[in-house]
């Protein structure tokens, strides 16, 4: 079975966004994972200083074929420091692993399906 991690931030670190609805989103597009024979994590980060070692936590847990980056991490102009520090740290601690990057929540297994 292939494996795939994604990673986005977590809904309620957001400010103004309706934080459980968007985690219900996110949990609905996990479970079409599972519909596409895919294993799947999903690993959460807040824009602070645990974000690096909360990834790293995730990376080394088990070899990922693929890691799906969110939309929210990569378009927020503001965080481009912390997108680049995503993508290395993936690099580094899961260097086996495509790297993948969804337009929104929606369309994660489609971005993981492009390298599996």
């Amino acid at each position: 079975m292939s494996s795939a991690l994604v990673v986005g931030y977590e809904p309620q670190a957001i400010p103004g966004v309706d934080g459980e609805a968007l985690r219900a989103a996110l949990d609905a597009e996990l479970a079409r994972f599972g519909e596409h024979g895919i294993d799947v994590a999903m690993t959460l980060i807040a824009v602070d200083a645990s974000a690096a070692s909360t990834l790293v936590a995730s990376l080394t847990k088990q070899p990922w074929d693929v890691v799906v980056v969110g939309g929210g991490i990569r378009k927020t102009e503001p965080l481009l420091p912390l997108f680049e520090k995503i993508v290395n740290l993936i690099r580094r601690h899961a260097p086996q692993a495509a790297i993948a990057f969804n337009t929104s929540g929606g369309d994660s297994v489609e971005a993981a399906q492009r390298w599996l």
